[in-house]
């Protein structure tokens, strides 16, 4: 992998989640990296990591990249508020995040860094998926915040 990992601020989320969820990255049937980037941070927690809002290091081999940009769709059953389209769904995320973290396309941080950033700014993370139902954001916010302390240690 690059000395440098460009990936969505929710795509590193989602790794710390995951973390916090037993951390067992698979490869997965679409064929995008979040095994091998995940991998990469766990293995180098200093990792430095760019923030990219379009097709980062985890989307590029993904059979949904289209020319850089995202094809699939994602479940509204349950969201019916939210965009259908995948790469909507994933910016309006992102934003939220960056918002909340104080980060803009293009900043490099160390995964430590980011993480640290997790954990001193997350807070209530209602808002960021408030397209969610309640008790799915709430179990996510649990595994964040063991995922969390996870990678940074006690």
């Amino acid at each position: 992998m690059a000395n440098v990992i460009h990936i969505k601020p929710h795509h590193f989320v989602d790794i710390i989640t995951g973390l916090g969820a037993g951390g067992r990255f698979e490869p997965h049937p679409y064929g995008h990296a979040v095994h091998t980037v995940a991998e990469c941070i766990m293995s180098d927690r200093d990792v430095l990591l760019e923030m990219d809002l379009g097709a980062d290091d985890i989307c590029k081999p993904c059979i949904h990249n289209i020319d850089g940009l995202c094809d699939d769709t994602i479940d509204i059953s349950f969201r019916p508020t939210a965009p259908p389209a995948k790469r909507e769904w994933n910016l309006l995320i992102d934003r939220r995040w960056c918002e909340r973290l104080g980060i803009r396309q293009g900043d490099r941080l160390a995964a430590r860094q980011f993480c640290e950033r997790l954990r001193d700014h997350s807070g209530d993370i209602t808002d960021i998926y408030r397209e969610n139902p309640a008790d799915r954001t709430a179990e996510r916010a649990v595994k964040l915040k063991k995922g969390i302390k996870g990678f940074l240690g006690p």
